[in-house]
C-alpha cells in the first residue's frame, strides 16, 4: 500500500514550499476549483476555509500551467509564454487582503497575467463585508482585533477600513434612494425621525397588502422641519408612489409631517396619530398620583367609537384644565386624528399596529444598535449613509405585521368599497 506523504523537515518555510509542490504535483483534484475561481463562481475566502492558504498558491500554479505548460529547466522558446520565477502578491478575502507567493509568466518581454490571480483581485464585496462587521458592532479602531490571525495578513488599517465602508455605504444609500415603488401595493406608511448625534434623518416604512414591510426612503432633517418631510414624500411620489391613491399615514403627531402629507397627498392622505406619543405627552404633565387613572381613562376612550370616544376625552379635558391646563391642551390637540382607525371602522386585529409608530420605531432600534459604535457624526450626509446601510440590514429581519390577514378589509375601506357600520345604522334608523 502506498505510504501517505509526510513532511518531516523542521524548518517552517521549507515545509510550506514542499506542501505547495505536493499540491501542484497532485493537483487533479483541484482542477475543478481552478475553473470555478477563474470564472468567479467560488469566493476565495470559501476556498481558504476548506483547504487553507497554501491551496491558493497551488491554484495559482495550476492556473499558470494551463497558460505556459509544466515548467521545464532551460525551456524558453521564442514566442512562447515562459515561466519567470515568482513574486509576492495578495488576494482579497472577505475581511482582509492575504499575501501570497504567485508565479510570474512572461512573453516577449511583457508580463502575462495568471487567470486565477486576476480573478482573485476582484474587490467587489470587500467593502460590503467590512460594512457588515462595523454595523454589527465592530469599530474601525478595533477592526484588526476581530480578524482571524494569519501571519502575512495586510490591509487592515483604520483608514483603509474607513475608505471601504464609506464607499460601501454610499452604494447602499444609492440603492435605497433609487428603489422603484410602482409594484408595491402599499396601504400604510409610517414616518418617523431618528437622531444621530446632532443630525436627524427622517425615514418612511411602508406596509403592503400582504403585511410585508418595506423601507421606502430617507431624508436628512427633523420631523419638525416641514420642508424636509415634504421633500421625503415628494421623492416617494417621484419613484412611483401614486399620490391619488388613498393610504393611511401613521405619524408621531408632528405638525410639520401633517402639513407635508396634506401638501403632497391632499385628501387622499388619512392620518392616524400615534397614541403612545399622545399618552406620554399628556401624562407627563400631570402629578404622579393622577397619572395612572388618567392613562386608564384615555385608553378606555380609544376603544369606543370615534364620536363617543372623543366625547369622553373632552369631558376628561374639561376636568383636567381646572388644575392642569397644559395636560388638557395636549389632550385636545390632534384628538380627532387619534380616532382615525375607529372612524374608518378598521378591524380590531389591526389596531395594535396602526394606533402607534411602534412598527417603525422597532427598526429604528435595530439601526441604533448597528451604529452605536460611531461616536462622531461629521455631517448629515454621513448620518444618511449609515442610516441607509443599517436600515437595509434591519429590513432583512422584517416580519409581517400583526393582523396582516385582515389587511384586505383595510384595503377595501381605503378604496371605498366598504360602507361604515355607523353610516349603515343611521340609514336604517
Amino acid at each position: 500500500m502506498k505510504r501517505n506523504y509526510h513532511t518531516v523537515e523542521k524548518q517552517g518555510k521549507v515545509n510550506e514550499r514542499k506542501l505547495t509542490e505536493f499540491l501542484v504535483r497532485h493537483g487533479q483534484m483541484l482542477l475543478p476549483m481552478v475553473q470555478l475561481v477563474e470564472q468567479a463562481r467560488l469566493a476565495v475566502d470559501e476556498v481558504i476555509d476548506v483547504v487553507g492558504r497554501k491551496t491558493i498558491e497551488a491554484v495559482l500554479w495550476l492556473s499558470a500551467q494551463q497558460v505556459a505548460g509544466v515548467p521545464q529547466q532551460g525551456r524558453k522558446r521564442e514566442g512562447d509564454v515562459f515561466w519567470h520565477g515568482t513574486q509576492g502578491g495578495s488576494v482579497h478575502l472577505k475581511e482582509r487582503k492575504l499575501a501570497v507567493n504567485k508565479p510570474r509568466l512572461r512573453k516577449k518581454g511583457a508580463e502575462v497575467a495568471v487567470p486565477a490571480y486576476q480573478a482573485m483581485q476582484d474587490r467587489a464585496g470587500l467593502g460590503a463585508r467590512m460594512l457588515d462587521l462595523v454595523l454589527n458592532g465592530v469599530s474601525t479602531r478595533g477592526y484588526a482585533e476581530v480578524i482571524p490571525a494569519m501571519a502575512e495578513t495586510v490591509g487592515i488599517s483604520k483608514s483603509s477600513v474607513s475608505r471601504e465602508t464609506i464607499a460601501a455605504s454610499e452604494a447602499e444609500l444609492e440603492q435605497l434612494l433609487h428603489r422603484r415603488l410602482e409594484e408595491l401595493d402599499l396601504l400604510i406608511i409610517y414616518i418617523d425621525g431618528m437622531w444621530f448625534g446632532e443630525q436627524c434623518v427622517i425615514a418612511a416604512v411602508g406596509v403592503d397588502g400582504q403585511g410585508k414591510k418595506h423601507v421606502l426612503g430617507l431624508q436628512e432633517g427633523a420631523t419638525e422641519n416641514g420642508e424636509a418631510a415634504q421633500s421625503l414624500l415628494e421623492d416617494l411620489v417621484a419613484r412611483g408612489l401614486d399620490p391619488e391613491r388613498r393610504r393611511l399615514f401613521v405619524i408621531d403627531g408632528s405638525k410639520a409631517l401633517r402639513t407635508a402629507i396634506n401638501a403632497v397627498f391632499g385628501a387622499q392622505g388619512l392620518v392616524q396619530r400615534c397614541r403612545n406619543h399622545k399618552l406620554r405627552n399628556v401624562v407627563e404633565r400631570l402629578p404622579k398620583d393622577q397619572q395612572n387613572q388618567t392613562r386608564s381613562l384615555i385608553r378606555a376612550a380609544w376603544k369606543l367609537e370615534a364620536k363617543a370616544g372623543m366625547a369622553k376625552l373632552e369631558k376628561l379635558a374639561q376636568w383636567l384644565e381646572r388644575e392642569h391646563p397644559d395636560a388638557a391642551a395636549s389632550l385636545r390637540e390632534g384628538m380627532e386624528e387619534c380616532f382615525t382607525i375607529n372612524r374608518l371602522d378598521v378591524p380590531p386585529s389591526l389596531h395594535r399596529c396602526l394606533a402607534s409608530t411602534n412598527l417603525i420605531e422597532s427598526p429604528n432600534g435595530g439601526v441604533r444598535r448597528r451604529t452605536r459604535k460611531i461616536c462622531h457624526w461629521k455631517d448629515k450626509n454621513m448620518a444618511k449613509r449609515w442610516a441607509a446601510a443599517a436600515y437595509l440590514r434591519t429590513e432583512r429581519n422584517f416580519r409581517s405585521i400583526m393582523g396582516y390577514k385582515d389587511l384586505w378589509a383595510l384595503k377595501a375601506i381605503l378604496e371605498g368599497k366598504v360602507e361604515k357600520a355607523s353610516n349603515a345604522k343611521e340609514k336604517v334608523a
